[in-house]
């Protein structure tokens, strides 16, 4: 004799009539239908039956499971005939709100502008130079000669104008070609601001190398100058240290190393202490307790003179860094490669 589930069956169809949107009528379909739900529960003790039992119990069950589905259909139906019979503009209340996507700044952005803000608050004055650029403010104005492995065409991007050839080594015919970095704005912003000055100028670069983890053909810089009558090397580090300690932690300590830039003399490579070893050795800084973000040095003659200033009256100070440098070290990214290839699992941790 089949097994009378009936008070399941109305328990069941109380609480289906009872829903008012289909979140709770998913709910109740899982409470009665689903893998562990009422119905199973019952299924599970079919082989634990004696073999004569075990036909009246089963039938029952699907007589049980028949019942609770023409009821959730039914539900179903009612529900979804609610909806379009609702007037234009009708909004269901019951239903859950949907999370919007929020935008956010790229990484690069946010260190470029974290960097900026930075020498703003020093006194720096932002100043944005073109990135197609001459030969002159590239290089001549920069006090690289002629004859500098920079000015190769294998290491820059020459921009050929129509029916003219680009020679190998471009020489002062004034050629066209895309900033190998930030420098040329130096002179740009000393010619548009009389002295005393203090600019930063962030913006891309380009140059021709070859893509693996620590190199891309177009990266960003921050570039920043000091121009006043009694400026000096003093007044450069106590900038560098200020800048190094607001961004990568109070107990951050430098090392200034001695280096050649053409545009600069003295001229200085800058090192950090390692902010994740604290000096102790650790991969990224190579067991070396220290790390190098940036270059330095007081500004040539030659070059603060090609801005419009004079070298027996004024002096000034010079540093330059690469953005997606400081961003591996900030947040610990060993590719360069991943800031611009757009993947939404990376890009949405920052």
């Amino acid at each position: 004799m089949p097994i009378d589930y009936s008070h399941i069956a109305d328990e069941a169809k109380l609480q289906i009539e009872a829903v008012a949107d289909k979140a709770a009528l998913e709910e109740l379909r899982i409470k009665y239908l689903g893998r562990k739900g009422v119905v199973a529960e019952f299924m599970a003790r079919i082989p634990t039956l004696p073999a004569d039992e075990r036909k009246a119990y089963g039938s029952g069950l699907n007589d049980l499971k028949n019942k609770i589905g023409v009821c959730l259909a039914a539900k179903e139906a009612q529900l979804a005939a609610i909806v379009s019979s609702a007037p234009d503009g009708y909004i269901d209340v019951t239903l859950p709100g949907k999370k919007p996507l929020l935008g956010r700044f790229h990484p690069l952005t946010q260190v470029e502008s974290e960097i900026c803000d930075i020498f703003r608050r020093l006194g720096f004055k932002i100043f944005d130079g073109p990135e197609v650029e001459t030969e002159y403010h590239n290089f001549e104005a920069l006090n690289i000669p002629l004859e500098h492995p920079s000015r190769d065409a294998f290491d820059t991007f020459y921009i050929k104008l129509a029916g003219e050839p680009v020679s190998r080594l471009a020489g002062s015919t004034g050629k066209l070609l895309l900033r190998s970095h930030t420098s040329p704005a130096q002179i740009r912003a000393m010619k548009a601001a009389k002295p005393p000055v203090a600019i930063i100028m962030p913006g891309r670069v380009y140059r021709p190398d070859s893509v693996d983890a620590s190199h891309c053909f177009m990266f960003h810089q921050v570039e920043g100058i000091a121009v006043d009558a009694k400026i000096r090397f003093s007044d450069l580090k106590g900038i560098l240290i200020a800048f190094a300690q607001e961004m990568f932690g109070q107990k951050t300590k430098l090392r200034f190393r001695p280096s050649f830039f053409p545009f600069t003399e003295p001229s200085a490579e800058v090192d950090i202490s390692c902010f994740l070893c604290r000096g102790q050795g650790c991969s990224v800084c190579k067991k070396s307790g220290w790390i190098e973000v940036l270059g330095c040095g007081m500004m040539h003659p030659h070059v603060l003179k090609s801005g419009g200033y004079d070298p027996k009256k004024w002096r000034g100070f010079a540093f330059g860094m690469g953005v997606e440098r400081i961003a591996m070290l900030k947040f610990g990214i060993n590719d360069i490669r991943l800031f611009f290839e757009n993947d939404l699992r990376f890009l949405e941790q920052f």
